[in-house]
């Protein structure tokens, strides 16, 4: 049943925040979504692993997604000078996840989700602070176009990002930290061959590339370099120079692509927030537990979350009880998926990096059903499960 006269606002319009507020709407549920910057919608492409899509199944909206992306149906690994380290048979990474990815625009991803809530239920521009506990609800000061205003809330759930506002209000002090990298991403309005769908490595640099749609690619490049370091050149033009060596399809993705829709962005983590729950506040997504990209999981653990909490808000008497349950339940998941991105950041960045190049050349030699009957257990449709399935 729905608590009171007052809502559950959600602080944070990404990924997470949208996902629960459109899960617990279908809960019957009066939601809020709070987002301080105008405009959340960035970032060029999000990879989908099947468990993301089997959450978003659960929201009504997977095949709508799916129909919005590229798909993915093998993870092709090669050196810069086109030699193969993996050519995994297209069928075996399906039959193991279940599905093919889907690659698919982040601003379309959002689009999809904020179009399964209810009107207005997201308001763009708004600044939330701490909460504040009040009787069995949360007070929450704003700060918006309309002024500041403090909202009676009967349960607060973070998904403010790796920055989040509400995860130091549980936790003090949480600081971020540098990992050494910078990355770009970019689509290229061109095609690419779905069998080169993947990797391509170099010393000290990786390049992803994969299909985003018809006539579309969507790639994304990874350096070590200094923090806050900008091209005075331009990126796109640095990076033409500096893959302009390398085998196709780089050197065609990167001149098929727009100089101003390349982003750039210093790859920044922090430690998994130790409190996500705190009476009617819990933490989920980013929040909570970031983690580096290099599974491709950041965004499929932030629709888990979404998901798995509206279950068990659902399943309980009242919301303390579902945010603590949530949160225990939660984190043996996350905690593998945290550290295994953790490790696959810290190999990728080895010094110096023909070191980490020669690791990644010798991880040819483990047998391809071992790595992926290992990553079926994080990234297939079956690793996704609700609370007592």
């Amino acid at each position: 049943m729905a608590p009171g006269p007052d809502p559950i606002v959600v602080v944070g319009a990404g990924i997470a925040g949208l996902a629960a507020a459109a899960a617990l709407q279908r809960r019957g549920y009066r939601v809020r979504v709070v987002e301080s910057r105008p405009d959340p919608c960035s970032g060029a492409g999000i990879s989908l692993w099947p468990n993301a899509l089997a959450a978003l199944d659960r929201l009504g909206l997977g095949d709508q997604v799916r129909r919005s992306g590229g798909r993915v149906t093998a993870g092709a690994l090669r050196w810069y000078d086109g030699s193969w380290i993996r050519r995994p048979d297209r069928d075996r990474l399906v039959r193991a996840l279940g599905e093919p990815l889907v690659v698919i625009r982040r601003s379309r991803l959002q689009e999809v989700l904020v179009g399964a809530l209810e009107p207005g239920t997201v308001q763009y521009g708004v600044t939330a602070a701490a909460p504040v506990r009040r009787g069995d609800g949360v007070e929450l000061a704003v700060t918006g176009p309309g002024g500041a205003h403090r909202w009676a809330a009967a349960a607060v759930i973070g998904a403010d990002g790796t920055r989040s506002v509400i995860a130091r209000a549980l936790n003090g002090p949480l600081p971020g930290r540098y990992t050494g990298h910078t990355a770009w991403r970019g689509v290229a309005e061109t095609a690419i061959d779905p069998e080169l769908s993947g990797e391509t490595l170099g010393p000290g640099l990786q390049f992803g590339h994969t299909p985003l749609g018809p006539g579309q690619t969507y790639w994304f490049a990874a350096e070590r370099a200094p923090r806050g370091q900008r091209r005075p050149e331009g990126e796109l033009t640095y990076l033409r120079r500096r893959l302009a060596g390398w085998a196709d399809p780089v050197p065609a993705l990167l001149a098929a692509t727009d100089p101003a829709a390349v982003l750039r962005h210093d790859l920044e983590d922090r430690a998994t927030a130790p409190a996500w729950s705190a009476g009617p506040v819990v933490l989920i997504g980013d929040a909570a537990h970031p983690m580096r990209p290099h599974l491709g999981q950041g965004g499929a653990q932030a629709l888990e979350d979404a998901v798995i909490l509206a279950a068990f808000v659902e399943g309980h008497r009242d919301l303390v009880a579902a945010f603590g349950a949530f949160a225990r339940h939660r984190r043996r998941r996350v905690r593998r998926v945290v550290a295994e991105a953790a490790v696959i950041g810290r190999l990728v960045g080895l010094r110096p990096p023909a070191l980490a190049a020669a690791l990644v050349r010798a991880s040819a030699a483990v047998p391809e059903a071992v790595l992926t009957r290992h990553l079926a257990g994080i990234a297939a449709r079956s690793a996704f499960e609700l609370p007592g399935a």
